[in-house]
């Protein structure tokens, strides 16, 4: 038995993006050494797989000095090598002793240093916040306003490119500096099923890759095997992902877009998922989505789902988020998932989602697709939302209806993918991507985990209380003097209704979501129906007042 210990993934490493194939380290060679929440391989070499080497039970308990365990599940890796991927969770020393059919693999141990983390992933994965069920946070207790970027072709861009993957990190630059975490990726695609431009420049064409998750091509799999170079590359782009603070909502499967899948419940079906779960649990930036529409293309229904969330939560040693992106099933099953996934187009945008947010009082509930995708140069999917400026209100409905959102530019979010829409020179406008920069800096300033909206009462008084904050437009509150009003651009002014002060006085600031200017309003003295006019006009504005 030859044991490598090959630390490919650690973050924290300000060189460029490491490789596969970079060289292994040997077990006895030193202590092997890791920040928590940073995962490194364990490269193990078996002198014979096997006719069946995915199928063998295969992987190792970390014990931490202080007696807590971790049981991770390990991966085959290609030719003759398997691979356990471990994250410790917590500073100090983790032994770990192997477990496997062969036993050859079996019985080896080691030891890894969890060191305190001091680069990106340092606040630790996605929770819920115990003491604010619907809310976000990272381990360390800090708020995580999730804003999320659907990009379904990101494993395509550099898929073959052994020097790196440039165009991953270009549409990741940008979408991280405009106020991005969250990217809503399929695993594996194929095709789209709609029409699309037929002026798109080759470099964007990501649809119908010759190669699958599988053996062989989309069109011929071999279902008997899986596409281990896929999941190589697939590694470099979680990797690069943890590298820049961005959550991973994995979507495993995706039914519409033309992708040859097993059957339900096959060998190969449970093949593939169960090696997604072991390969990628121990990156601390990854949230489990069952399926993109889950129910929607006759491909399985609820008990399957069922059934694939109880094989995540038995073989994912980290407890990562499940959510399902389908309201049909999660409204159905809410006990079964860890958030609330919904897509809506509807007009009423924000009293569905605030119906929804009530109806799920005890999880965070995320608006996957509201309808709004904003324009890019060529023709693809356009749902009935186009306009820039309409997407952003429509992600703020649902934001102040206590929803997190998530963003879609028609040309990265499918199989076009323009990775490189900052660049000078395009013959198009650049995406408004700048709109959502300003919307993530206003919930860092007033951090939304405070913030909670209510349902107003149907009739329109000058009467406090908790269901009537103002006469128009859609409040949050913090329920402790923090209070931030929606007003659409409709409005010509709204009467703020909300006790006096002790002070007797509020303090007003304008925010404007189109160019994320505040103007300060001044402070004056608090009445009933005290009216307040925005300083735009025909611009849907925020309004804060401060009444503390």
């Amino acid at each position: 038995m030859i044991i490598r210990v090959a630390i490919i993934l650690h973050l924290v490493v300000l060189s460029p993006l490491l490789l596969p194939g970079q060289k292994a380290f040997s077990h006895d060679a030193g202590a092997i050494q890791t920040e928590i929440f940073v995962p490194v391989d364990l490269s193990f070499e078996a002198s014979n797989p096997g006719q069946h080497p995915f199928e063998m039970t295969f992987g190792a308990v970390f014990t931490h000095a202080d007696g807590n365990s971790i049981k991770v599940e390990g991966f085959y890796n290609g030719g003759r090598e398997y691979r356990i991927r471990f994250s410790p969770t917590k500073v100090g020393t983790w032994s770990f002793a192997t477990y496997a059919a062969d036993p050859e693999l079996s019985g080896k141990k080691g030891e890894i240093m969890g060191l305190a983390n001091t680069g990106p992933a340092s606040r630790g994965p996605i929770e819920i916040d115990v003491e604010r069920p619907q809310k976000f946070i990272y381990a360390d207790g800090s708020s995580y306003f999730a804003l999320a970027f659907e990009l379904d072709w990101l494993f395509a861009l550099d898929y073959g490119n052994a020097a790196g993957i440039p165009k991953t990190e270009q549409i990741i630059e940008a979408v991280k500096a405009n106020g991005f975490n969250q990217i809503v990726m399929n695993v594996y695609a194929f095709d789209v099923g709609w029409k699309t431009a037929g002026d798109v420049p080759d470099r964007y064409q990501f649809g119908q890759p010759p190669y699958s998750v599988f053996g062989g091509t989309n069109a011929n799999p071999d279902f008997s095997t899986l596409n281990i170079d896929f999941f190589r590359h697939f590694d470099r782009v979680i990797n690069y992902l943890q590298q820049n603070d961005i959550v991973a909502h994995l979507m495993i499967y995706v039914w519409n877009k033309k992708v040859n899948w097993p059957a339900m419940y096959t060998e190969a079906d449970n093949r593939y998922f169960d090696y997604v779960i072991k390969r990628y649990q121990a990156f601390s930036n990854v949230i489990w989505d069952v399926s993109k529409e889950a129910l929607d293309y006759g491909r399985c229904d609820i008990p399957y789902i069922n059934e694939r969330i109880q094989r995540i939560r038995r073989q994912d040693a980290y407890g990562r988020l499940i959510t399902v992106h389908d309201y049909e099933y999660c409204s159905r099953q809410p006990d079964r998932v860890d958030f609330i996934s919904i897509q809506n187009w509807r007009n009423d945008l924000y009293s569905l989602s605030l119906e929804a947010l009530l109806l799920h009082a005890d999880k965070p509930v995320m608006n996957i697709e509201h309808g709004g995708y904003e324009k890019g140069p060529y023709l693809t999917f356009q749902g009935n939302y186009t306009d820039p400026v309409i997407c952003l209100i429509r992600n703020y409905e649902c934001l102040f209806a206590g929803l997190y959102s998530t963003y879609y530019w028609q040309n990265t979010s499918w199989n076009i993918v323009v990775y490189d829409p900052m660049a000078p020179g395009h013959p198009f406008p650049e995406p408004q991507f700048a709109y959502y920069k300003y919307l993530q800096e206003l919930f860092q300033r007033y951090d939304f985990n405070r913030l909670f909206p209510y349902k107003p009462k149907l009739t329109t008084n000058g009467r406090p209380g908790p269901e009537n904050l103002s006469s128009s437009g859609y409040p949050l509150s913090s329920g402790d003097g923090l209070y931030l009003y929606l007003l659409p651009a409709t409005n010509f002014q709204t009467n703020v209704v909300i006790p006096k002060p002790e002070n007797g006085q509020l303090t007003a600031t304008w925010f404007n979501p189109l160019t994320g200017v505040y103007r300060d309003a001044g402070t004056s003295e608090w009445r009933n129906w005290k009216p307040y006019r925005s300083p735009w006009e025909q611009v849907t504005s925020v309004l804060i007042i401060q009444a503390e």
